[in-house]
């Protein structure tokens, strides 16, 4: 088995405010091995980007705290000087964020940007011109012809847009890459192309990635583990045949299948998960999904879950039994 990058132990994240306490994150264990796809979905306000920030330490310093283990490659992120988080960020681990249209600095040019962040870490002494081959050479994997390296962000389409952030974020060569939402503000046709150029980038570069989105075919189309997160919870874990093929699911899970068309079975609407995700300042007792769940039992509403284990997947659910096995 391919050695463990990333290493995420019993990591829970709240945001505290003069008016109120946000539990954002509530006890999660993750893990991604060298070359390795973790998607995680679910819901907006489930707590993914969060747990995304918190790993490069980008959570707002007056108002979150993060308790917990983030380890990469044995080293505790927490304990790291801010000349080794410089190195890390950008270098080690890189970022693509939700939306391209304001990821990109409107006054500078696009190929400006990158050779910033290869100039940042360029730990090979580069020259000028080696950093300038190297961001031609980039903006082409991306498939963004050469001689576009003096142009605008404004000057592209949300789909270049796109590309060029990726670029960015692959610029040094990451052994993580974080994908937040990366296709969210595109259209079908255009983030199928972005995603086979993922893929196809990922296996070149031989990088892990860690994919955050809320739509199940991406979810199939790029991951090998799958984390569903509910209210700040990872409610369901295993691998995408656990995921897809298996016959035992969280009910959440579940209600996320539903919300999916099919194009063999024709309905007039699509099912739908009733009721809203929890309020992170006043989360419910017991199980985090009763509120919602068309199976709640009267202990779903007193007692948190345990985990049913079979294998790799787990499911946080007292409809196995809720006790490890």
């Amino acid at each position: 088995m391919p050695n463990e990058l990333l290493k995420i132990e019993n990591l829970e994240i709240v945001y505290k405010t003069d008016m109120e306490t946000v539990h954002a994150v509530n006890g999660i264990d993750l893990s991604i091995h060298e070359q390795e796809t973790l998607g995680l979905v679910g819901e907006t306000g489930a707590g993914k980007t969060s747990t995304a920030l918190a790993i490069l330490r980008l959570l707002p310093d007056r108002t979150a705290k993060a308790t917990g283990r983030i380890l990469f490659q044995g080293e505790d992120i927490a304990a790291m000087s801010d000349e080794a988080l410089r190195e890390l960020r950008g270098g080690k681990i890189s970022m693509i964020f939700q939306d391209p249209m304001t990821s990109l600095n409107p006054v500078i040019s696009v190929g400006h940007q990158i050779a910033e962040a290869l100039a940042l870490h360029n730990t090979q002494n580069k020259t000028k011109e080696e950093i300038e081959a190297r961001v031609e050479e980039i903006l082409e994997l991306v498939g963004i012809p050469a001689n576009r390296k003096n142009d605008y962000p404004h000057q592209f389409s949300g789909g270049m847009k796109q590309r060029v952030v990726i670029a960015i974020a692959l610029s040094c060569n990451p052994q993580l890459l974080i994908a937040d939402e990366p296709t969210t503000a595109l259209d079908v046709t255009i983030q199928a192309q972005v995603l086979a150029m993922m893929n196809e980038l990922k296996e070149r570069l031989k990088t892990s990635l860690l994919m955050i989105t809320h739509d199940m075919g991406i979810i199939a189309q790029t991951c090998e583990k799958v984390g569903v997160m509910y209210a700040g919870e990872i409610i369901e874990y295993g691998s995408v045949e656990d995921l897809f093929e298996g016959k035992q699911h969280h009910p959440y899970t579940i209600g996320l299948f539903q919300s999916i068309p099919d194009i063999e079975h024709k309905k007039e609407r699509l099912e739908q998960i009733d009721g809203l995700m929890p309020d992170p300042t006043n989360l419910p007792k017991g199980c985090k999904f009763h509120p919602r769940c068309k199976q709640c039992m009267p202990i779903c509403r007193e007692e948190a879950p345990g985990v049913y284990v079979e294998g790799e997947h787990r499911i946080k659910c007292h409809l196995f039994g809720g006790t490890s096995r």
